[in-house]
């Protein structure tokens, strides 16, 4: 086979295997990568082809900074955000003419002068890392939401269909949605378990921006160990390396479980002991350390809010601790009875869904080197039954409360932070909660109230 010398010394050349894959050969040893990743590259003929040291220096540092199913795309991305490194590309690695559309473009990028993406973090330009360039630095994203048939997935896809366009925005689910789901955007199946498909479905439809919402709930994984391992860990491990392989922004959300007994409780900051006893938080935490770590060693654009308990007038009780600030709405106003299965002493961090999603979208949005961190608190209010039922004693003064503790859910609840120390997201990328207590018992009063006119005019 043809090896040409570049300036270093360091011999390269590539080849076609019959798997469907490329082997790219330097000085450095062989690596296996995506056929689709180097697109299409063949080996070359012809005498020696010279590298300047920074196209060499490009070549070395490949190796051990990047995953082996990433080398391409990498080493892709570094040429093509540089003036002449796509160039050289070029002619050392010439593209079959079916995949001369993308490097016409790989050109075109580059002849304007020296870029660097506004996505590349603080930590990835001192590692020399640098993320491939994806249609969400410069165009409108498309976005791809998993575990879409969730509360917050479906609201999540109808704020950003008005941000970004009907069309950019796809949600994912292994269930059939119901019809006002189904006619309101693009939807297609998609099983995080299976990479083939995601892989398939991140490919075919363009995708840039992925939010990773499938996971097993709480209640369901206690009683399931082994289901909740499957879904939460290594579907987030197939969702993190094929985001790092296409060079994705992926939003994986955290919550107050991540959070146990040993940590710091009014409030928990950031960085604390967090070690949470059950199989949700421990997977919670497990999945912002893992995006963390592919941030830092692959320049992954990974990002991570920890969601206090989510009040929504169209949530349904899910098993979850708590369930109660949702329930004591429909029950306030339907009977005016209410019987809590917590404390009327039980300080939880609460938050409106509306300032959830908000929240979500900002960080989505919020340029790369604003972001110190890559996984932040968020709060808005934290309060007690007590305080809830007093807000709602204003409003609908017959309310009756009771209470019947449920030992299991007394005990997640307090192993759980009082209120979540969230200084870091305002300062950094300016968060701010719209909805206190009082304008949230407010509006769930109204969205129910609402709900309850429609219901009985259908």
């Amino acid at each position: 086979m043809p090896t040409q010398q570049i300036a270093d010394g360091i011999p390269i050349c590539s080849q076609l295997t019959g798997t469907g894959h490329s082997r790219l050969e330097t000085g450095l040893g062989p690596t296996a990568v995506p056929h689709n990743s180097l697109d299409g590259a063949r080996h070359h003929s012809g005498g020696p082809v010279r590298l300047g040291s920074r196209a060499s220096r490009a070549v070395s540092q490949s190796r051990g900074s990047i995953p082996p199913s990433c080398i391409a795309t990498r080493l892709f991305s570094r040429f093509n955000t540089n003036t002449g490194w796509v160039k050289v590309l070029q002619v050392v690695c010439p593209f079959t003419p079916i995949h001369n559309k993308m490097l016409r473009g790989a050109v075109k990028y580059a002849g304007s002068g020296p870029r660097l993406s506004s996505a590349v973090s603080s930590s990835s330009q001192r590692s020399g890392i640098t993320r491939p360039p994806s249609c969400a630095d410069t165009d409108r994203p498309k976005v791809l939401i998993t575990g879409g048939l969730g509360q917050l997935g479906v609201g999540l896809a109808k704020l950003l269909r008005k941000r970004f366009g009907k069309d950019n925005v796809i949600l994912s689910d292994i269930r059939k949605p119901p019809n006002h789901v189904y006619h309101s955007g693009p939807f297609i199946f998609s099983d995080v378990l299976d990479d083939k498909n995601l892989r398939e479905t991140v490919v075919n439809n363009n995708i840039s921006w992925l939010v990773h919402y499938s996971a097993v709930l709480p209640a369901v994984g206690e009683s399931n160990v082994a289901l909740a391992k499957e879904v939460n860990i290594t579907g987030l491990h197939n969702i993190l390396d094929i985001a790092t392989e296409h060079g994705l922004r992926v939003f994986v959300p955290s919550a107050v479980g991540a959070f146990g007994p040993s940590s710091p409780r009014d409030p928990a900051p950031e960085l604390c002991v967090q070690r949470p006893r059950t199989i949700d938080g421990v997977s919670k935490v497990h999945a912002e350390l893992m995006g963390e770590y592919y941030h830092h060693r692959y320049a992954l654009d990974f990002r991570c809010l920890r969601y206090p308990g989510i009040i929504s007038a169209d949530s349904q009780p899910r098993g979850g601790t708590t369930d109660y600030a949702v329930q004591i709405f429909h029950a306030a106003v339907k009977t005016g009875r209410f019987e809590c299965n917590l404390r009327s002493d039980t300080r939880l961090p609460m938050m409106y869904i509306d300032d959830c999603l908000r929240a979500t979208l900002e960080i989505l949005e919020a340029p790369a080197e604003s972001l110190l961190s890559r996984t932040y608190n968020i709060n808005a209010t934290s309060f007690t039954p007590r305080d809830l039922t007093e807000e709602l004693q204003k409003a609908l003064p017959d309310l009756k409360v009771t209470y019947s503790v449920d030992p299991v859910r007394q005990a997640i609840a307090d192993g759980w932070p009082m209120a979540l120390e969230d200084g870091n997201a305002r300062r950094d990328w300016g968060w701010k909660h719209e909805y206190d207590l009082s304008e949230l018992v407010r509006t769930m009063l109204s969205h129910i109230a609402t709900g309850n006119r429609l219901a009985q005019a259908s």
